[in-house]
């Protein structure tokens, strides 16, 4: 959970009260949020500095990663003040984005702060709650990079453009001297605080870059602004522009940077758009976009779930308190119309508005009550219970079980088990090493570096896996799929074809399925073998494995056994021969 820290006076003044540490610990209690710590009276507080406040907030509360959100939260569940109806200024500008960023960083959106009131812990509150949505929601800049400028120095119309490193030139930001794109990165490889940043842009051959009417680069996304266009303490009119590779948390975002400090402009929540044109779109958009999203929810599964009976018009009263604006819907009387406003994008289901009512009546204030039955008993997951079963078996047949890394690398996954590239596999777009590139689509892999990991123990080396792989799978909503696999190796100076097999047989016979010989003739529910050709095993010395579950029904392919090829084996060096088996468990779930 993300901990914001709060200067105590400057909270309490927000909130129109000063509170004791407990008083103020019990209100975060009741708003679900919690102080973590009060340095008030901490004997390590340098003395020049003023007390903080460290509250620990939901992780997915954007709204509340500073101290303006908190308090803006805090006073409407205090009624004393009611949620914030923003508006919108004039748009006096637009921002164009070129056909270019769409293979770098496709997404813009921009907007303008007019008159805002800065002093040294409002700027340093804003600066904060910039390098907050940094490293949570944007992914560490990879999904959204959030540029802020002083508008007094620079001109609109502004471009977003991709640009070849040699063609952009200008003065980083707290630099003195000009870089162009070439020598960014050797500039900044050092950099603890930039550096880590670099791999965003270094691989592509243009960099993104905002620039105003004059051609000046404001900015060079997700990187570094420029510091002719910094912003300070004395800055009034504020320029924001957002970069994402995600237009979803674009969105968020922008709000966020937005709206978070509309309560120092010179008119109180306000904002000034900006027209965003796509050129290789054909559209245009003004952003932010502040419209609020709408909600059914049904009043009986709010009130059930809270364990409660309140009528439509309180539960929309309750609700108030948390930001959501909610009526009785005129065409329904079962349910109510909630209209969650931007700064509430963890709101995604009725059950997110269902909380927000147990928050806003008080969770110590719902009755105690007890299950209808006083006695439940939990039964595991059918895979694993038969995962289970499986390593049980295998474990008296003499094998030993292991739990290799579920990630591997490209290599492991395919060339080393002289397979192709089927894009099935989960890449990661950010390997941190080498080796962890993919989620194993296999788990032979990791079998065989765990044997070759034990390669001085006594032979033969007898180990098997139950776990799972994964596979790229877009008939999914989450776009992957999880497939339970069982896999086994024996490595020794007499390891073949009849060892594995044997494993092989044994398991089959305590899942009491029945071995057919000849399948053509037979439509009984069992499992055969059939000669295979599989470039990880030796030839002739390789089988498939096919099930038939249902009788009559034809059978499926669900796993691969015999002598590892020895190619695959001086890859994962090996001196030893190896036999391996792998089945898909799925059909038996």
């Amino acid at each position: 959970m993300p901990t914001i820290t709060c200067d105590k006076e400057e909270l309490y003044k927000a909130l129109g009260k000063t509170y004791t540490t407990q008083e103020f610990d019990e209100l975060c209690f009741k708003f679900g949020i919690e102080l973590d710590e009060d340095t008030t009276n901490d004997p390590e507080r340098d003395p020049s500095e003023r007390p903080a406040l460290k509250i620990e907030i939901a992780a997915n509360r954007y709204d509340m990663l500073c101290m303006e959100g908190i308090a803006q939260a805090l006073n409407v569940f205090n009624h004393r003040m009611d949620p914030p109806q923003y508006k919108f200024l004039p748009a006096t500008t637009s921002l164009k984005i070129s056909p270019e960023t769409a293979d770098v960083r496709p997404y813009c959106a921009a907007a303008i702060l007019r008159g805002v009131k800065f002093d040294p812990i409002r700027y340093q509150s804003f600066i904060a709650l910039q390098d907050k949505l940094h490293s949570n929601l944007c992914r560490q800049r990879s999904l959204v990079a959030i540029g802020t400028h002083d508008l007094s120095k620079i001109e609109g119309p502004f471009t977003y453009e991709a640009l070849k490193p040699e063609e952009i030139n200008f003065v980083p930001l707290s630099q003195t001297r000009s870089i162009n794109g070439t020598e960014l990165l050797e500039f900044y490889k050092d950099s603890k605080h930039l550096g880590r940043y670099l791999h965003l842009v270094a691989n592509s051959p243009r960099y993104p870059v905002i620039l105003d009417a004059k051609r000046r680069v404001c900015s060079l996304p997700p990187i570094i602004n420029s510091d002719f266009s910094k912003i300070s303490v004395d800055t009034r009119d504020v320029f924001i522009e957002c970069t994402a590779t995600d237009k979803t948390k674009l969105d968020i975002v922008i709000n966020m940077m937005t709206v978070m400090f509309t309560c120092y402009c010179d008119e109180p929540f306000t904002i000034e758009p900006v027209e965003v044109v796509s050129e290789h779109n054909n559209c245009s958009r003004m952003t932010p976009n502040l419209t609020p999203v709408r909600f059914e929810a049904e009043t009986d599964y709010l009130n059930q779930c809270c364990g409660i009976s309140l009528p439509r018009e309180e539960v929309c009263r309750l609700l108030t308190r948390m930001l959501l604006q909610a009526q009785p819907n005129p065409s329904d009387e079962k349910t109510i119309l909630v209209d969650v406003p931007c700064t509430r994008a963890d709101i995604l289901h009725q059950c997110d508005i269902m909380e927000d009512l147990g928050i806003s009546y008080g969770f110590d204030n719902l009755k105690h009550t007890y299950p209808d039955q006083s006695v439940t008993y939990g039964k595991p997951l059918e895979v694993n219970r038969l995962s289970d079963i499986i390593r049980h078996e295998a474990a008296l047949a003499g094998w030993s079980e292991v739990l290799p890394f579920i990630l591997c690398s490209h290599d492991e996954n395919y060339a080393w088990l002289r397979k192709f590239d089927d894009s099935r596999a989960i890449q990661l777009a950010n390997p941190k090493t080498l080796e962890f590139q993919v989620v194993r689509s296999s788990l032979l892999p990791g079998i065989l570096k765990t044997t070759r990991e034990n390669r001085t123990h006594a032979l033969p080396i007898k180990i098997f896996e139950v776990s799972d792989v994964a596979f790229i799978d877009e008939t999914q909503e989450r776009m992957t799929r999880n497939e339970r696999h069982f896999c086994a190796i024996q490595a020794g100076l007499n390891s073949g074809f009849e060892q594995i097999h044997g494993l092989l047989d044994r398991l089959m016979l305590m899942l009491n399925e029945k071995r057919i010989f000849n399948p053509k003739e037979s439509d009984a529910r069992g499992y055969w073998i059939v000669p295979d050709d599989d470039a990880t095993f030796f030839p002739g010395r390789c089988a498939a494995v096919y099930y038939r579950k249902d009788p009559g029904t034809a059978g499926l392919r669900v796993g691969t056994f015999g002598v590892v090829h020895p190619l695959v084996l001086e890859k994962f060096e090996l001196s030893v021969a190896a036999s391996a088996v792998e089945l898909d468990l799925t059909p038996w779930i």
